[in-house]
């Protein structure tokens, strides 16, 4: 009887994830919605953390209360570190998915390192910057994914996991720009605007001309290029999970092309892949020979 309360305790706190990511990410719940049980509960699992931790952060502007909760989160991974985390849906969850899979704690650590980048929030100089913050909020995601989506072949398939995450950060700050700056954040890096001559007025007056776009276009074509090399490994992860990180990387990828058909319109208007692109690209992914 005992045994049955903890199972139903346990689907609980995995539903608890997954509530958070139906809430949150429509492209990164359709993507991975499919993925068998075990593996789509642990995806729940972290990316309910990573939400968790983002939260803390955007949640408030008050940069005390923002350290508040960064030192608290902190503690609490410490004490999952540990094994003697508070018992709540997202601890109970993570440390079942840390006894099934040969997970790090490394980078959820990195990924508070990328959190505390936001608090205190330097616009990055270069694009060399600027991937570098990527990889501690996103690249560090693609990591703590990867021993669950690559169970056989995940300590060689960093540099893959790494690349994706990295893609995906660099198309939510495109997608991004015009919320961001309302937050006081210009991820757009330094050198690129003056090499283009757009300034920060013309950011604050939303003009979308020239200079912007070949800003946000190097920028993208970075991220495309990134999307690229990490399709290049997608043979080595998991024959059943394959399907479902390359349809990630697609539905994100798309989302560039979005922005560009709106006119480059990412400082008043949010860019989104609708549903029935979503199950355009699932359908495309299911007819490419990858080994799925």
């Amino acid at each position: 009887m005992r045994e049955a309360k903890t199972i139903d305790s346990l689907q609980n706190d995995y539903q608890y994830c997954e509530n958070v990511i139906k809430h949150n990410s429509a492209s990164f719940y359709h993507a991975f919605k499919k993925l068998p049980k075990d593996k789509a509960n642990a995806v729940y699992a972290i990316y309910a953390f990573c939400r968790y931790a983002d939260d803390s952060v955007d949640e408030t502007g008050d940069k005390s209360v923002q350290e508040k909760n960064w030192q608290n989160l902190y503690h609490q991974l410490n004490l999952f570190e540990k094994g003697e985390e508070i018992s709540s849906p997202l601890w109970r969850a993570l440390r079942d998915v840390f006894t099934r899979y040969e997970m790090d704690i490394k980078p959820f650590y990195e990924q508070l390192e990328g959190q505390r980048m936001d608090i205190h929030f330097n616009q990055p100089n270069t694009l060399a910057e600027l991937e570098r913050y990527c990889y501690y909020v996103a690249g560090t995601v693609g990591l703590m994914l990867l021993p669950i989506l690559a169970t056989k072949n995940h300590q060689h398939l960093h540099m893959y996991a790494v690349q994706l995450g990295v893609a995906m950060q660099l198309t939510n700050i495109l997608r991004d720009v015009g919320e961001d700056y309302q937050n006081n954040r210009i991820y757009l890096p330094v050198d690129l605007l003056e090499m283009e001559d757009y300034k920060q007025q013309d950011l604050e007056a939303s003009n979308i001309n020239p200079a912007f776009i070949r800003v946000w276009e190097r920028i993208a074509n970075r991220s495309e290029q990134l999307y690229t090399l990490f399709q290049e490994g997608i043979d080595y992860f998991d024959k059943d999970s394959q399907l479902h990180v390359l349809l990630s990387a697609l539905i994100y990828k798309e989302i560039l092309k979005v922005v560009r058909e709106n006119g480059y319109d990412c400082l008043h208007t949010r860019n989104y892949v609708s549903e029935e692109n979503m199950v355009r690209l699932k359908e495309a992914v299911e007819g490419l020979t990858v080994g799925l």
